[in-house]
């Protein structure tokens, strides 16, 4: 028997604009007005931005002005930097490299309310029909579940910062996302255009993040339709693998026929990939436990409720479809020895779409348990991040200022009356958006999630509003860069570095530092990273003579005096 027996009335939709507004508010805060920020973010946007100043070697050979990136893949590579040369001298640079992450969240969104809403509308998914009928139609019905996957999907705290970042995981999460989309309609009715979609939609995934995860999903796809015995689709799955081979082999052609400065990616690009499967051990178990529970909140409880609830009908596509998606990233994180956040990053739209069909099964004393955590956490913390910008404004309290001006150096605060009142705007919508929820006692399936994932905005859009500054005074690379070119002649000069990635991207980009390429010898100047928990001093590597050098500069960024940067100069040509 069906667990789901509901009226009419609670498959009211979520208003259009209002679901418009939620997403603009999630997305827009952390993508405008600031730098790019240590890390993947920075990372990333400096492989587009040495492509979109490079030649064609530079988009077929990824690389930080020299420095060799094989891993992963080009795709999203290649994305942000037709978006830098389309819009990089209208909006900047870095705004224009996260135009990019904004369509991937676009592509990710819709892709989850569209796959929740085709699984929705399916008749072993459908509620009981009632005595006296009112039973919801299946169009509202999948409606309804749709949005509140949507809600769910927004919600997730791991998808927060991802989501906003220039790296390769923003658009992976967006294809799998796709990828589940154009299952539900495969498995549905197998069709030949879906078969060629599916296969180019993992050929991008191949681009984006290498063969690991397409190929895992076409294997798990093919044992899920065993599982249901509908072992017509299988042909049509298999058939997607040939075409997934298109774009890398597209792009492997063009490395064969360019040779990028006399070498290929491709033996480095299949060996990243060969290290993504290893034997599972107890550290990448207990990784997954540890940080799952929060990465994936508030989706995991739902959907696990959801399994339960659907366990005398786990056949039913709308359970066995996400939950395959689900156990094959669960499997790949778990042989996959190097423990990331990036590895959790899939496991989110099968989960938010899972959880979307516990919705209608919860009991109302759970949902209210939901809800009044979600009021008094995301309040609470709603209200932190507002006195501490009061602190941060006033000096009061006294306490809190000093520490929030001794975590930022040099940073000087300023009020900005236009991100004042966005700010108090959305924290007045949140309290009419709980009294609403606690006055009315609405009985649409969304409820459920509709205060979980408004807070979870409410708290990004004042974190990335009011603190934007202090935070971009923290995480950027800008001004140090600055102050690294100010040590170096103004051209005809190069450094062989030994730094991060994100480090040598963030001062190419903010202090114009030419850093030695393929083709560059014997540079002059040589600068090197360390850790002063490690070693007071930095060790040169063995190729290099230290009488040969001298110390010309040393810093660091100016709230963080462990990592340690050191410029030198060659005293003998």
């Amino acid at each position: 028997m069906k667990p789901v027996r509901l009226p009419a009335a609670a498959t009211i939709a979520l208003p259009r604009w209002g679901i418009f507004a939620l997403c603009l508010l999630y997305i827009l805060p952390g993508l405008i007005g600031r730098d790019p920020w240590k890390g993947d973010d920075a990372t990333s946007f400096g492989v587009m931005w040495t492509m979109a100043h490079g030649t064609i070697s530079d988009w077929l050979w990824p690389h930080i002005v020299g420095m060799p990136m094989p891993d992963k893949g080009p795709l999203a590579y290649w994305l942000g930097a037709i978006c830098i040369k389309l819009f990089g001298g209208i909006i900047g640079e870095p705004m224009a490299a996260r135009l990019s992450t904004g369509i991937f969240f676009v592509i990710g969104s819709v892709s989850v309310w569209n796959a929740t809403y085709l699984l929705g509308r399916r008749s072993e998914a459908q509620p009981l029909k009632l005595a006296f009928g009112g039973q919801p139609e299946p169009q509202d019905f999948g409606r309804t579940l749709a949005d509140g996957a949507l809600l769910i999907y927004l919600g997730c705290l791991g998808l927060l910062v991802r989501s906003h970042e220039t790296s390769v995981e923003t658009l992976q999460i967006s294809l799998v996302a796709f990828c589940l989309y154009l299952c539900v309609r495969l498995l549905d009715t197998p069709k030949l255009g879906l078969v060629i979609q599916l296969g180019l939609s993992m050929s991008m995934l191949t681009l984006t993040r290498g063969w690991v995860v397409p190929l895992s999903l076409i294997i798990c796809l093919s044992l899920l339709c065993l599982y249901r015995q509908h072992t017509r689709p299988i042909k049509f799955i298999v058939a997607a693998l040939p075409i997934a081979l298109i774009l890398p082999a597209l792009w492997l052609t063009a490395i064969c026929i360019v040779a990028p400065y006399d070498s290929s990616p491709y033996p480095a690009w299949m060996s990243w990939n060969y290290r993504q499967i290893n034997w599972p051990s107890i550290a990448t178990i207990s990784y997954f436990f540890k940080y799952s529970i929060w990465f994936a909140w508030p989706a995991w409880p739902f959907a696990g409720w959801a399994i339960y609830a659907w366990r005398r009908q786990e056949k039913a596509l709308h359970i066995s479809l996400p939950s395959t998606f689900f156990l094959c990233f669960v499997v790949l994180s778990f042989l996959n020895p190097a423990s990331e956040e990036s590895l959790l990053l899939p496991i989110l739209p099968p989960l938010a779409i899972l959880a979307a069909f516990g919705l209608p099964t919860m009991k109302r004393s759970a949902i209210n348990a939901v809800d009044w955590f979600a009021v008094l956490v995301l309040t609470g913390i709603a209200g932190f991040i507002w006195l501490g910008w009061i602190a941060e404004q006033t000096g009061w309290p006294e306490k809190m200022s000093a520490k929030i001006l001794h975590l930022a150096p040099g940073f000087v605060p300023s009020f900005h009356p236009f991100v004042f009142a966005i700010a108090l705007a959305t924290t007045i919508a949140w309290f009419l958006l709980v009294y609403w929820r606690i006055s009315r006692q609405p009985s649409v399936l969304w409820r459920a999630v509709v205060l979980s994932s408004g807070g979870v905005i409410l708290c990004w859009m004042l974190l990335l509003s009011l603190w934007m500054p202090w935070i971009n005074q923290r995480i950027t690379y800008a001004t140090l860069s600055v102050e690294v070119a100010h040590q170096l002649p103004a051209k005809d000069y190069c450094v062989e570095a030994y730094i991060g990635a994100s480090q040598r991207a963030s001062m190419a980009y903010f202090g114009g530092v030419h850093f030695a390429g393929f083709s560059d010898h014997d540079c002059d100047f040589l600068m090197l990273q360390h850790n002063r928990k490690q070693s007071e001093e930095p060790q040169l590597p063995s190729q290099y003579q230290l009488e040969q050098w001298e110390r010309i500069w040393n810093g660091h960024r100016a709230y963080d005096k462990d990592e340690m940067l050191t410029l030198y100069r060659r005293k003998i040509k």
